[in-house]
C-alpha cells in the first residue's frame, strides 16, 4: 500500500488533498488537533481509504509519538508522501501584535514542517523514494500587509524548500511548495471578497479542488524532474 500523510487534513484545501490523494490510490493518513467530528466525516468521504492521527504539529514529541506509533502498527510500511497543510492566521499589523499570534503562526507552519517531515525523511532516504508538498502562500512570496506573522511563517517555509530539495535529490525525493492565493475555505471567510477579486486577473477565488489537483500531479511519478520550485496557484494575481 502507499501511504500519505497530510497534515491540517480534515478541513479546507486539507480535506480536498485528501480526497485527490484517496482517488490516486493512497491510504490517506489525515491529521488534525483537536476537531475530530470534521475529521471523520472526511474520513468516511474516502470509504474509510486511510486512518486519522491527531497531534499537533507544533509539538515536537507529540509529533514523534504519534509518528512513532504509527511506524508500530506498520511495520512494513513508510510514509511515502508528506503534505504539510497545517497552518493558522493571526492577522494584525504588527506593532499591535500579541506576543502569542507571533509565535503560534511560526509554530504551526514553520516548527511544524519541522516536526513532521524531520522524522520521515530516513525511511524515505532508504527506499530512494518520496514526495514532500509544503503550502506556502501568496504572502510568503509578496507579503501582504497585516500578516507580518504569517508572511514571515509562509516564507521560511520556501526557503525551507529550496534548501532541503537539494539535501534530498540524489536520494529520489522531491520537495516542493504549492503558493495558493485566494482560495474559497474557512480560512478567507470574512475577506471581502467582491474587492479582492478586483485584484485577481481570473476575477475569482480558486477552488480547494484546484490545488488538490496540483498537488496530486506533485506527488506522481511523473513530477520526478521538479523539485525545490514554489508552484503559484493564484488566479494571475502575481508579485
Amino acid at each position: 500500500m502507499k501511504y500519505a500523510l497530510v497534515t491540517g487534513g480534515s478541513r479546507g484545501i486539507g480535506r480536498a488533498i485528501t480526497v485527490r490523494l484517496a482517488q490516486e490510490g493512497y491510504q490517506v493518513i489525515i491529521n488534525y488537533t483537536s476537531n475530530q467530528a470534521e475529521a471523520e466525516k472526511t474520513l468516511a468521504s474516502i470509504n474509510g481509504q486511510g486512518e486519522l492521527l491527531p497531534f499537533d504539529v507544533s509539538d515536537y514529541q507529540q509529533v514523534r509519538q504519534a509518528l512513532d506509533d504509527w511506524q508500530q502498527r506498520h511495520p512494513d510500511d513508510y510514509i511515502e508522501v508528506i503534505v504539510n497543510n497545517a497552518g493558522i492566521r493571526r492577522d494584525n499589523v504588527l506593532a499591535l501584535m500579541p506576543k502569542d499570534d507571533w509565535h503560534r503562526v511560526l509554530d504551526i507552519t514553520l516548527s511544524g514542517f519541522f516536526n513532521v517531515t524531520q522524522p520521515l525523511l530516513p525511511a524515505m532516504q532508504m527506499h530512494k523514494f518520496g514526495r514532500i508538498v509544503n503550502m506556502a502562500s501568496v504572502s510568503g512570496l509578496k507579503g501582504l500587509p497585516g500578516q507580518t506573522n504569517y508572511s514571515a511563517a509562509k516564507g521560511g517555509v520556501i526557503a525551507a524548500t529550496k534548501a532541503l530539495a537539494q539535501e534530498v535529490a540524489r536520494r529520489g525525493i522531491t520537495v516542493n511548495a504549492v503558493a495558493p492565493g485566494f482560495i474559497k475555505t474557512d480560512m478567507t471567510e470574512g475577506l471581502d471578497e467582491a474587492s479582492l477579486k478586483k485584484l485577481i486577473p481570473a476575477n475569482r477565488f480558486g477552488t480547494p479542488e484546484e490545488v488538490a489537483d496540483l498537488v496530486a500531479f506533485l506527488v506522481s511519478p511523473q513530477a520526478g524532474y521538479i523539485t525545490g520550485n514554489v508552484i503559484s496557484i493564484n488566479g494571475g494575481m502575481y508579485t
